[in-house]
């Protein structure tokens, strides 16, 4: 009875800021609507490249010590967490800046490969620095159980951003891209600044052994983070390069969107219930269940995106055309999309064991959908990538349920 208590309590406790922090992503989402309506489709395809770029250079500069440090802030001693939180955050700036210096370096050779010019790289380059300590600053707050500050900490900065997004198209009458990632820019940091003054850094307890051992926790998760970094990320890039910005434009709307309502119900929402279950369930038994729940999964996630996707475009201007058919299409990618992910969080929450299965997937599925979503992006565009998008998340969701299938078969 106390055990059910004090879980109740805990339930409680993260349901207030859980609700604060849907309501900020949410808003956070509804400023990009905002920018893709007021600024155009080729601008909006500007931003989405370099947000693209972004979220895969990303992955390299914060290596998942925010996962880490959301594991191991809750559990160490407490004279133990000031060296955990300046040792993860001073190896992380030094590897943004290592990597940010790199990739201006080798712009040469990234620009001709990404078919992009040498500023909108730099602009990668600085989100991706901004999300980065952004990310790491969160987990620290999270970690340290700071729940109702930093939900009302991401409200603040969210609806800042859409003061700021909204003022640019109304008042300033601004239809490039540019300023909208300075204020995205700008309001990461903003949020990093804030949250690092409510941690109080203490610079001199950095550790090279334990940045060594944190970044030794990360591994697998990075490399999972990596591959999929790739794989969801470089559609835009792909699109930008045989089509054009205006049409990165388009297809932001009709995949991007969907993608991102997802991120917001899972992550800020039914996540908090679920992945603990997962976490402490039996491990053959849920992949069983969720073996039998994909059909329902991805047909909901699909009927729900195509819905969605009527509101959003009541709400758009002429440079995004309706059409049933590429809105069905997106839909089916979401579809599978949603289903792949209930199988990656839940190979995730098994520990080493789960991550290996994973990287040994991705490994296995990414070449051929990497394959297909460039073959039918260069042959047929927007309708192209919403296709290939589709089929390379039914490739890697066959692969992974065939792989948990094998490994976790209850024995016999």
């Amino acid at each position: 009875m106390q055990v059910l208590k004090t879980r109740a309590a805990d339930l409680r406790q993260v349901a207030g800021p859980t609700l604060v922090s849907t309501v900020a992503s949410g808003t956070a989402a509804a400023t990009t609507l905002v920018i893709a309506r007021g600024a155009g489709a080729s601008a909006f395809g500007q931003f989405t490249v370099v947000l693209s770029i972004a979220l895969i250079v990303t992955v390299g500069m914060l290596t998942s010590l925010h996962y880490v440090m959301l594991q191991e802030l809750p559990r160490a001693d407490p004279e133990r967490r000031p060296e955990l939180v300046a040792t993860a955050l001073l190896a992380t700036l030094a590897v943004t800046a290592g990597l940010a210096v790199l990739g201006m370096v080798a712009a040469p050779l990234l620009t001709a490969a990404l078919n992009v010019d040498a500023r909108t790289l730099g602009f990668g380059l600085a989100l991706a620095a901004s999300m980065t300590v952004n990310q790491l600053t969160e987990s620290f707050l999270r970690g340290l159980k700071r729940f109702a500050f930093v939900a009302g900490l991401k409200l603040t900065i969210a609806v800042a951003y859409l003061a700021a997004a909204s003022f640019c198209l109304l008042v300033l009458g601004v239809r490039e891209a540019e300023p909208y990632l300075v204020a995205l820019i700008a309001t990461n940091v903003a949020f990093a600044l804030a949250a690092l003054a409510a941690v109080r850094v203490r610079p001199r307890l950095w550790s090279a052994r334990l940045a060594r051992s944190l970044y030794r926790h990360g591994m697998y998760v990075t490399v999972i983070a990596a591959l999929t970094g790739v794989l969801f990320g470089i559609d835009a890039i792909f699109l930008n390069h045989w089509a054009g910005p205006a049409d990165v434009g388009v297809y932001s709307v009709y995949n991007g969107f969907p993608k991102r309502l997802l991120g917001v119900v899972f992550t800020d929402g039914i996540g908090l219930v679920l992945l603990p279950a997962m976490a402490t369930s039996d491990k053959p038994l849920l992949m069983r269940r969720i073996a039998r729940l994909v059909p329902a999964v991805a047909g909901v996630t699909a009927v729900v995106s195509f819905a969605a996707s009527t509101v959003f475009f009541l709400l758009m201007s002429g440079d995004y055309p309706y059409s049933l058919g590429l809105m069905a299409l997106s839909a089916l990618g979401i579809g599978a999309h949603t289903a792949f992910n209930l199988y990656s969080v839940a190979l995730s929450m098994d520990g080493v064991r789960g991550a290996k299965v994973l990287i040994g997937c991705l490994a296995a599925g990414t070449p051929p959908a990497l394959a297909a979503l460039a073959a039918c992006i260069r042959w047929q565009g927007l309708a192209g990538g919403l296709a290939g998008f589709a089929l390379a998340n039914l490739v890697l969701l066959a692969v992974v349920a065939a792989a948990a299938a094998r490994v976790y078969r209850s024995p016999t």
